[in-house]
């Protein structure tokens, strides 16, 4: 997947990571939507023509991964959960990343089963950085306590800690399911207000529709209380797709209101396709002029 994607990126890296430095690329003549301050005045009085500045953005930079490790994150209904799915795109993308020599760093929530903030990576680069990284979420994903021990999930913790150790502007990659109690859509904002921030967010088509599999015992992962369900039940099973439907208006309303692009990853999708199209997008939104909206299609997620 790793050279695939490599491959199939090269050309279009800068439209995954914004870097936040400028280089002197040009000189040339000034046109009319140019920006006035960056007209170069002596090159301008000693050609008699005004000549502005070009300058290209600065390839190296950090990316940090949010990662929510919370014990819903250790759910799905096929072969694949959603944790290895979380472990899946931190690997790759952790990897794409530092072979072009940038460094990633990450913050780890539920890391020991606890809805608490428990460990943060500093931004390093090399391949060592990213097996360091690999084994921090392989620990806690094996030792996922009991659910509800110890409380529901705080989403908003981990961005308000993502704040204060994330200092120099990046590419803030929140990878989580958003199954969290209510408050962690202004923390997001005021991250997406001063970083490039892109929610990768973990579902599993079970989460959407219930089959029909009769009497089933479901447990809320995040609390722990189980309860016996009759799937037969065609009115439940449609009473079900109707809540999960507003969850998910809401939620991607909630991601576009705070100004970030996301990334939808279901278990039963093809990671590197679903990044394919993500980077295409992402690219596209980057190239169109100032005062157009580029199109995001409902299937890729929110946007802003």
């Amino acid at each position: 997947m790793i050279r695939r994607l490599d491959g199939l990126l090269q050309g279009d890296y800068r439209t995954l990571m914004r870097g936040s430095g400028l280089d002197l690329a040009d000189l040339r003549e000034y046109q009319h939507h140019d920006d006035v301050r960056h007209i170069d005045w002596n090159v301008t009085a000693r050609l008699q023509q005004p000549h502005v500045r070009v300058f290209t953005e600065d390839r190296e930079m950090a990316a940090w991964f949010l990662l929510d490790l919370s014990p819903s994150v250790d759910f799905g209904s096929g072969e694949l959960r959603k944790s290895g799915l979380l472990t899946g795109f931190v690997a790759v993308l952790a990897r794409l990343i530092s072979r072009h020599g940038n460094r990633v760093g990450a913050v780890l929530y539920g890391a020991r089963g606890r809805p608490v903030v428990d460990a943060v990576l500093p931004a390093r680069g090399g391949r060592n950085q990213v097996l360091q990284l690999m084994q921090l979420m392989q620990q806690p994903l094996a030792k996922i306590s009991r659910p509800g021990a110890d409380g529901p999930t705080q989403l908003a913790d981990l961005l308000r800690a993502a704040t204060h150790t994330v200092r120099q502007r990046c590419t803030v990659f929140v990878v989580s399911d958003f199954i969290s109690e209510p408050g962690w859509e202004q923390p997001l904002g005021e991250l997406a207000r001063r970083h490039d921030v892109v929610a990768v967010r973990l579902l599993d088509p079970l989460e959407l529709a219930l089959p029909d599999l009769g009497l089933v015992t479901v447990r809320d992962a995040e609390t722990g209380e189980q309860l016996l369900v009759d799937t037969h039940d065609s009115g439940f099973r449609q009473r079900f797709a109707r809540i999960a439907a507003q969850r998910e208006a809401q939620l991607r309303e909630s991601l576009a209101r705070a100004g970030v692009d996301t990334l939808e990853l279901s278990t039963d999708d093809d990671l590197a396709d679903a990044v394919l199209r993500f980077v295409d997008l992402r690219r596209r939104r980057h190239s169109v002029r100032p005062g157009q909206r580029a199109a995001w299609p409902a299937h890729l997620g929110a946007r802003a």
